[in-house]
């Protein structure tokens, strides 16, 4: 079986990414397809890697600035050269789900959600661009032809494969499509139980609007209780401008330091609404408890009063509420840290591994292949 690996495009070191890195050491020589890669963002484990890029690498203005083609990744992604390949295993996002296949090529896409900005927070983004009305006209017109494509694109998938309920859920929703959940991966042999707790309570992240950083430091700016904020993003100054003392931002940090953070907290906020959520379960892979909004993939992951606990809404005053009730000594690090395991990263490439597999025997057999 000869496969192929394909990714939207590689400019941070996010979730998907961890996913891209898993799939690669199940199968280290199948070579990765990209829309381009950003060499100075990304993990330099990347490199070990067989890349192939499209023509979008070495368009004008440079990779800090692909936002500027989005409508130019569709055609970008069909352009991906994949015919000489029994199964395309594609990691999407955004398009690349979109790929062109052989007949005789089994294409399965693992989901991590249907573009956000072109489903279900379309208004959203279009109210949080930063461009004048004229532009804001125009770009729900560019939005719909790319929803169409994107419509599209999902009909050329095999089979799908989400990474949440909350993610099946919407596969259902906008792409009438059936999909089967595989809980991405999490490294929790690298996160570990202190027998020292500090005091302060740690969120962290890419700093995004939708995120909700901005109610965890207004809760804390009235609590006056001490609050780490560890990543990096575009929210990151108006953070800062409106923080107070008691809240301090460590930018981005190394995987042995966010160990540290994570062992020693008393507990990690997560008031955002994620597909998943792997930095809840990295706090929990460290025996501390999670507050978060009780919506989306916390309410898969996460188990009230006994792994963490649910804000009923997204405001500063429930967390304010919540962090004030807050009490340590009611959890169990140690089973905390039992309920993480069951997503660990060896137990995800033991599950796609078979999965894959699985389906390319039903798909040769149906085919006449095997």
């Amino acid at each position: 079986m000869k496969i192929a690996l394909v990714h939207d495009f590689l400019a941070q070191d996010g979730g998907a990414e961890k996913i891209l890195s898993a799939f690669q050491e199940v199968w280290p020589q199948a070579p990765t397809h990209l829309l381009f890669y950003d060499r100075d963002h990304i993990n330099p484990e990347f490199f070990n890697h067989p890349i192939k890029t499209s023509f979008l690498q070495k368009m004008p203005g440079g990779i800090s600035k692909y936002q500027w083609y989005l409508p130019l990744m569709p055609f970008a992604t069909e352009q991906h050269n994949l015919g000489d390949f029994d199964v395309v295993l594609s990691s999407s996002s955004l398009f690349a789900k979109g790929v062109i296949t052989n007949p005789k090529t089994l294409h399965l896409c693992y989901c991590h959600t249907p573009p956000r900005f072109l489903w279900n927070e379309m208004h959203q983004y279009i109210e949080d661009l930063k461009y004048n009305r004229l532009v804001k006209k125009i770009i729900p017109f560019v939005l719909k032809s790319l929803r169409q494509w994107d419509l599209m694109a999902a009909s050329r998938v095999d089979h799908f494969i989400a990474n949440s309920q909350t993610v099946k859920a919407r596969i259902d929703k906008y792409y009438r499509r059936p999909s089967d959940v595989i809980y991405p991966p999490v490294k929790t042999k690298n996160f570990y139980i202190s027998p020292k707790i500090e005091n302060y309570f740690l969120a962290g992240g890419r700093l995004v609007g939708y995120k909700k950083f901005d109610i965890i430091v207004q809760a804390f700016n009235r609590l006056g209780m001490p609050l780490k904020i560890f990543g990096a993003g575009p929210m990151m100054e108006k953070l800062k401008k409106i923080a107070k003392k008691n809240v301090e931002f460590l930018g981005q940090i190394t995987e042995q330091e966010k160990s540290k953070l994570f062992a020693e907290c008393l507990a990690f906020i997560n008031p955002q609404i994620e597909d998943f959520g792997i930095t809840a379960i990295e706090a929990m892979a460290s025996g501390r408890p999670v507050i978060a909004y009780g919506q989306g993939g916390a309410q898969e992951t996460i188990v009230p009063d006994k792994t963490g606990e649910f804000m009923d809404e997204q405001s500063w005053e429930e967390l304010g509420n919540r962090v004030i009730r807050f009490a340590p000594e009611n959890y169990n690090p140690a089973l905390i840290r039992s309920h993480a395991q069951q997503f660990d990263e060896e137990r995800f490439k033991n599950l796609i591994r078979d999965y894959v597999y699985l389906k390319w025997r039903e798909f040769g057999e149906r085919k006449g292949l095997v």
